[in-house]
């Protein structure tokens, strides 16, 4: 009995088991402590980049085997949208399982996991107060006014959640939906006639008296909307200008001293995986590009397809292929590297016909008709406040009500739903470091020379799917380029250079490479960059 104990303790504290039963998505805390226990293998290190102004730790985990720095790797991250909670949890579970389950690809990969961008945000999912937040804790005037947050939610119903009010107005945009009466669309001449309409706004009153809601709220800057692409000036929670957030510099600082990096696999709500991006000539041609680039797109379309085969759950609103200033363009068009974005979970579509079968259906399908029928054919019924009748300051004499979908459930699955999820996306990921760039020496060949010398003769071959450098990483230089080098002093190369620097080679090309060397002995050639890896071959002169 003592000795199963042991066992029981031993499988608990090495990440066998989980120590308690999870039912809901993890707090600061429990994300740290779960960190914690991965980095107890030894082939995982934790470290804390930075506190936020709202005192939660950036972390960063490294995993892999060696020298960590000099083999190709893949950076995930999680939390660039404070609200989107499945992503920390994703970052987390894929963590996880590479340390436990990948042990061999961690021989020739490095991992850098960014499991929270934005605790600050994130926090509030498990506050009294529950709202969508995307800014961390700094104090910022988003309506430039003079005032900061002077204008944020208000919980009107006191139910612990700020979702919408509608107001009955005949100049209202909106009408209820013909099939959930209790979700409001836009009012169209078809459909409109002898509707209610409605004003629709986030909870809350008009705090400064400007005809605006909610425009000043009591958070700061968002992760995903403060990187240097596109950066959004003058909007709100993008801040006065880019990487003006401790969390987003040092994030950054990070990640250019890291040249290893061939990759980047982020879960956030932008999409390129399911569906990829698409080449634009005339954006791929603009001083500033704003295109993927065209061998690239191919690549993306490559990925894409590899992503659909192993994650089984099909998008059904794809659509969110990157907005200014998130950190996922910012990480293919300013850091040169292939970059995927993935929500990790879209709501199923739910078609026609099995709307149908439901009850009969009427209306246009929406998004938040489609959560509707998907959380009522799945049993899921806690995810909507039905609408309430309050008094408001700012329409007198009105009827108002409170009331709307939940916050945080279209984004974020159930619990209970995300082991099989964790477990593709971790499968896709393996996949792609399987991908990686791999330099290879092949047909070496040496000729005997008159006078002491020796010709070499050699091919370097990149073994691999995707190229050694993407089209964007050559154009913006910020990838090495492959150094070729033999270690031979300079003046016993008669032909050839001690170090030769190679652009790129594409998916499964050669370069032939020859010098004639002085001498007797063995050389060695040795051929990479740190996002490749490197290889060596010893020649015999």
């Amino acid at each position: 009995m003592k000795n199963n104990l042991l066992l029981l303790l031993a499988a608990v504290c090495f990440g066998f088991l989980p120590a308690t039963a999870q039912d809901d998505y993890p707090t600061n805390k429990e994300v740290a402590q779960k960190l914690q226990q991965i980095a107890s293998s030894r082939h995982a290190k934790l470290i804390s980049l930075v506190k936020t102004e709202g005192g939660q730790d950036i972390w960063t985990l490294q995993i892999g085997k060696g020298d960590l720095e000099n083999k190709p790797a893949i950076a995930i991250t999680g939390g660039v949208e404070g609200h989107h909670v499945l992503s920390v949890e994703l970052a987390l579970q894929v963590a996880g399982k590479l340390v436990k389950d990948h042990s061999d690809l961690l021989e020739t990969t490095t991992f850098y996991v960014f499991p929270n961008m934005s605790p600050d945000a994130y926090a509030q999912y498990h506050n009294k107060l529950k709202f969508e937040r995307r800014g961390n804790a700094a104090k910022v005037d988003h309506d430039r006014d003079g005032e900061v947050s002077e204008d944020g939610y208000e919980d009107l119903n006191r139910d612990g959640m700020i979702t919408q009010i509608r107001v009955e107005s005949p100049l209202g945009k909106y009408i209820a939906h013909e099939d959930y009466p209790q979700i409001l669309v836009e009012a169209e001449r078809a459909n409109a006639a002898g509707k209610i309409r409605y004003i629709k706004l986030s909870e809350g009153v008009d705090n400064d008296k400007d005809e605006k809601f909610n425009e000043d709220l009591t958070e700061g800057i968002a992760f995903n909307k403060s990187l240097t692409y596109q950066f959004p000036v003058f909007e709100a929670l993008a801040g006065d200008y880019p990487v003006s957030q401790k969390e987003t510099r040092v994030l950054l600082d990070f990640l250019f001293e890291r040249w290893n990096i061939f990759a980047f696999v982020t879960f956030a709500p932008e999409n390129n995986l399911s569906a990829p991006l698409k080449y634009n000539k005339q954006g791929a041609d603009k001083r500033v590009v704003t295109s993927i680039l065209e061998k690239d797109a191919e690549l993306n379309k490559m990925i894409s397809d590899i992503y659909n085969e192993t994650v089984h759950l099909k998008a059904y609103n794809q659509e969110n292929q990157g907005k200014g200033g998130d950190f996922f363009q910012w990480a293919y068009f300013h850091f040169g590297r292939l970059s995927f974005s993935t929500p990790g979970w879209w709501v199923p579509e739910v078609k026609q016909e099995e709307q149908d079968s439901l009850s009969p259906k009427k209306g246009n399908i929406t998004p938040e008709s489609n959560f509707l029928a998907w959380a009522e054919k799945e049993g899921i019924d806690d995810v909507f406040v039905n609408w309430t009748e309050v008094e408001h300051p700012d329409f007198p004499n009105r009827k108002v009500e409170v009331g709307g979908i939940k916050p945080f459930v279209m984004l974020n699955p159930p619990y209970r739903m995300i082991d099989s999820i964790a477990q593709q996306h971790t499968d896709f990921i393996v996949k792609l470091a399987e991908m990686k760039p791999k330099l290879e020496f092949h047909n070496l060949e040496t000729e005997k020379l008159s006078g002491g010398l020796t010709r070499i003769t050699v091919d370097l071959f990149n073994n691999s799917p995707l190229p050694t450098h993407s089209e964007m990483g050559e154009r913006s230089r910020w990838l090495q380029k492959l150094q070729i080098t033999v270690d031979k002093d300079k003046e016993d190369i008669l032909a050839g250079n001690s170090i030769k620097l190679s652009g790129k080679l594409g998916a499964y090309e050669k370069e032939t490479i020859s010098w004639i060397v002085k001498g007797k002995g063995t050389a060695t050639v040795k051929a990479g960059a740190p996002h490749t890896g490197y290889a060596t071959i010893n020649v015999k002169l």
